[in-house]
Formats: C-alpha cells, structure tokens, sequence
C-alpha cells in the first residue's frame, strides 16, 4: 500500500483498482458489463442500487441545480462567512464562502476550494461540513469559491474566477492571518478539474507559488466518453459518460474530444507538467475518471512532481459523500485530509 517516500515521488495506492493499466481482458469480461453492481464494494453497494440515472443536459439542468447543498455544522465548528471581492477584468465580483479555522492564530494555512458539478451544476460550500472539518483539522483558512459556471459561461471565465480568489488571498494574507507560503487548492470531480487548471495557470503566470492540490477524483480529460471509451465496469453510478460529454462541451463552448482545445482548459492535454504544485489524486477504481486519474498521476510523477496517488477499488463517483460512514470512505477522507496536511506542512 505505501508507495514509495510519500513525501516525495511517492505512489500511495490503497489497493489499485482495476482501471489503472492491467490488461484490459484480464477484468473486463461479459459478466462484469452484465452486471454492473458486481465490483462494488459491499458497504457501498445498496447507495448504488438507488442512484438514479440523471443524465445532465438542457433538459435536466435547471432541476439539477435547484437541489439544496448539505448542512454545516453548529458552533463551535467555523461558520460560514460570506465575502464579495473584485472579479477579473470585466467580468463580475466573484463571492467567497470563508470558514475561519485559524483560532486566531497568525501564520496559519489557507485551502482554497472549488465545488464539483461537472462545470454546469453544484453552488458555493455545497458540502459545508467537510470544508467546516478542514479549517478545523488543518487550522486552516478555508475559502470556497463561487466560480461562474457553463454553458452560460465558457472557458476561461470560471478559471479567471478562480484566479481572482488566488490573487485575493495572497494580497490580503496579512489581513487574514494567513501564511501566503501555504496555500493549498483543490476541490471535488469538476472542483479537482478547476483546481488542476488553476495550477497550471499559477505555474504559467508566474505570480503565486502553490504548495500543494487536493484533487479529489479529479474532471482532468474532455476526451473520456467521447474519443476515449471506458472499460465496460466504470462510470455506471452518478456520473456517466453522457453527462461528461454535456459538461465538457458546456465548458469549452465545442465538442469534447476535438484535435485541439483552449489552452489550458483540459489538464490531461497539457504537454508539459513539470513544476507543477505537488499533488494528491483520490479516486475509486469503478469512477468514469480512474483511467484519466491515474495517467494524470503518472504523468506528474515522471516530470518529477510529488504525488500521491489513491485508487479506491470498488468505489463509484463521488461515493464517500453518498455513503459517508463506509470504512472505505472514511479510510478515503483520512488519506486525502492527511495528505493536505503535510501539503501545508501542519502537525
């Protein structure tokens, strides 16, 4: 299970699903396309068997996003505090969602966040408690970022958002109480995919040196479920390969999969990798993301980029959310908050 030096170029696998480079003949047969619950973790297995099949499109989206965000913890936990900064040039002021875990201390960390959503649903802090759990744990400013979304907005409009918050954060560290050495980003499924951008854009650009990227089965790859197909086991629950195609294309304002794409909007096409911020990458071996995940993972690894790679087989999209107190997906949530902790060199 432990790769090699986890605080360096290590490859932390928890049991490397199927989805990361064995033959594909080896584990892709006729029963397994039958019957796609058959690999499911047991603890995961019943979630599974209610998920409907929402598929995201024109027709769907306006009921999609009108679902509510979970529920924040009661005080004592860090409550949430809202804040309105300038947006990128012509374009709106971007809202912030702020949890203070900093105890009123100075120096401490900040993790900025980006929600998940496939790029065209989810809001701002939509999963409060976890966000409430990382200011606690890590001491830690948690900001989370209210990005413009597609199809109404295409790229590079929520990166520059994104980008807006960054710039925030390090101008006013010393208001904050923050340590402008320690800033993490990250997010969840299209958040991982709006981090990993806002890493690259951070590299190029030159202005803000990132200490590490929680990407947390990670949006990296326009290409799955269009020009790449899947093994025939993957991406059955919560997000499949039609709604992938339909963020993808609201994010680009074109086709997925086409020869060539806006710089820096697809993470996997990037061509150079190298000096990138280290990174974590969490993902189930049953996830429509494992394959792109891991070849991520692999890429940063050879450009000599600390990374830690988790691959959780059994586990669908999204499933340490939909089943919480699952072994699995505690042992998931310890692994990737203890990752951003030494990411942010805390205790």
């Amino acid at each position: 299970m432990a790769g090699l030096d986890r605080r360096g170029l290590g490859l932390g696998i928890l049991g490397l699903g199927l989805a990361a480079g064995l033959p594909r003949s080896a584990w892709a047969g006729a029963a397994v396309a039958a019957d796609p619950f058959a690999m499911v973790d047991p603890d995961l297995l019943a979630m599974a068997k209610m998920l409907p099949h929402n598929v995201i499109g024109p027709d769907t989206l306006a009921t999609l996003r009108a679902r509510p965000a979970g529920v924040a913890r009661p005080a004592p936990a860090p409550q949430a505090q809202l804040k309105t900064i300038p947006g990128p040039a012509g374009a709106p002021d971007v809202r912030l969602v702020l949890f203070d875990g900093t105890r009123g201390q100075k120096g401490r960390p900040a993790y900025l966040h980006m929600h998940g959503g496939g790029f065209v649903i989810g809001r701002v802090a939509s999963n409060p408690a976890n966000l409430q759990e990382i200011a606690e744990a890590c001491q830690a400013l948690v900001v989370s970022v209210d990005y413009r979304q597609a199809p109404e907005t295409v790229f590079p409009g929520a990166l520059e958002d994104n980008y807006a918050a960054l710039k925030w954060l390090v101008a006013q560290a010393g208001n904050l109480g923050i340590d402008p050495a320690r800033i993490a980003i990250g997010g969840e499924s299209a958040g991982g995919g709006h981090a990993a951008m806002l890493a690259i854009a951070a590299r190029d650009r030159g202005e803000v040196k990132l200490a590490f990227q929680l990407l947390i089965y990670p949006m990296l790859d326009d290409r799955t479920g269009s020009t790449l197909t899947p093994p025939p086991h993957v991406g059955h629950f919560l997000w499949q390969a039609d709604s992938n195609r339909y963020g993808w294309a609201s994010l680009l304002g074109q086709a997925p999969g086409l020869a060539k794409t806006p710089k820096g909007a697809v993470p996997a096409r990037l061509a150079d990798v190298s000096g990138l911020a280290p990174a974590f990458i969490g993902v189930g071996g049953l996830d429509l993301f494992a394959d792109e995940d891991v070849a991520y993972a692999r890429r940063l690894m050879a450009a000599g980029v600390p990374t830690e790679l988790l691959v959780v087989p059994g586990a669908y999209h999204g499933f340490d959310g939909l089943v919480p107190n699952a072994p699995v997906s505690l042992r998931f949530k310890a692994e990737a908050l203890a990752a951003l902790k030494r990411g942010l060199g805390v205790s």
